[in-house]
């Protein structure tokens, strides 16, 4: 994987090894580019539409939410590569907070002597997260279909993306027309955006996030067992290479009531995004539920990114949660009115908790009789 000669080794080794944080982000540029492949430029035309179908998005998308409305610039239609090298560091959340708990394997595994190898274990633990933040991406990548399709914020820039060979994927896949498949892409990640620019939205997931992590333990037996039987540099090398499943080097698990309160919140953004892309939609896409339902079935679906958050942080998102979060929201404005709904993005703590997903009663109890009691 690293292309090293004989010659050296020990020392070429280390040097790629070394890091100054608490992940390794060159290595895992170099894990994303191997499987992201090469830039495929986009069609000029096609961008084009995308970038048309943006603005008309942004109109229907004002016509049945009050959400605010930002200004993060044109919608970028991209290829797979190249949204890989702009979204690297931007799950980084969801990877650096494993720092703090590997900072070393020599800590945490208290090996005492082995030789050379023993140099190497201060910067193995960045490097493994970067193995791990390079494949986590790389795979998105493959699967994403634009950033509203991560159902993660992005940490280090709020700009809007489709992944255009993702969508032509998927049109293709479920026999739907590319160009309604296109402007719904295109509401989804306006919708996307609009709630991201909620002022607390991006707060309130690190703080869930870093209450989750608190929670979350590792279990390095597997990795100090693979490392306590090495003999050579080599052996590193081979660990850390293409061969090997990088998810299976760290595995880790967490308090349930913490993760219940991310997927929670990832969920609901999701959910509430279909519903208004929905509502949006209705008069342009005739096949708008057949959308829709192709969606639904594809989160459902075993996904790679998804499993490996699971493995190696033990972050299951159940994103199949979404359509049940539309439900809610279907439900509240049926019951209550879109004004009781809206009342969601006026503090954090409003926004439903997992089991409430499927209660709405009990979360108009919790958030809205409450308050006129008080």
């Amino acid at each position: 994987m690293f292309g090293m000669e004989d010659e050296g080794l020990f020392e070429q080794l280390f040097k790629m090894l070394q890091s100054s944080g608490p992940v390794n982000w060159k290595l895992a540029r170099e894990v994303t580019k191997s499987l992201a492949g090469q830039p495929q430029p986009i069609d000029p035309a096609v961008a084009e539409e995308y970038r048309e179908l943006a603005h008309v998005a942004e109109v229907r998308i004002s016509s049945v939410t009050d959400l605010p409305s930002p200004s993060p610039g044109e919608l970028n239609p991209t290829d797979r590569a190249t949204w890989a090298a702009e979204n690297q560091q931007s799950f980084r959340v969801l990877v650096e907070p494993l720092g703090d708990k590997l900072t070393s394997l020599a800590d945490l595994g208290g090996i005492g002597d082995m030789g050379d190898m023993g140099a190497m274990l201060a910067p193995l633990g960045p490097a493994l997260l970067g193995l791990q933040a390079g494949t986590m991406v790389g795979f998105m990548a493959h699967r994403a279909l634009g950033q509203f399709d991560t159902g993660i914020p992005a940490m280090d820039h709020d700009r809007p993306y489709v992944i255009v060979p993702n969508l032509d994927d998927f049109a293709i896949d479920h026999g739907i027309d590319h160009r309604q498949i296109r402007l719904w892409g295109a509401m989804h990640e306006v919708a996307f955006h609009r709630i991201m620019a909620v002022e607390w939205v991006r707060g309130r997931f690190v703080e869930l996030i870093t209450a989750f992590y608190d929670s979350v333990e590792i279990d390095t037996s597997d990795i100090l067992g693979k490392l306590s039987g090495m003999s050579d540099p080599m052996d590193l090398q081979r660990m850390l290479g293409e061969d090997e499943d990088p998810a299976g080097l760290i595995q880790a698990t967490a308090d349930p009531e913490r993760l219940a309160d991310v997927q929670a919140f990832t969920a609901f953004i999701e959910g509430y995004a279909d519903r208004i892309v929905k509502l949006a939609g209705a008069e342009l896409l005739p096949n708008i539920d057949r959308i829709e339902a192709a969606y639904d079935l594809r989160r459902s679906e075993p996904d790679k990114t998804e499993q490996f958050l699971q493995q190696f942080a033990g972050l299951k998102l159940e994103r199949r949660l979404a359509a049940e979060a539309s439900q809610f929201c279907d439900s509240v404005v049926e019951r209550w009115g879109e004004e009781a709904l809206n009342r969601v993005w006026e503090a954090p703590e409003n926004m439903p908790k997992l089991a409430e997903l499927a209660d709405p009663i009990g979360w108009n109890a919790r958030v809205l009789l409450d308050e006129t009691t008080l």
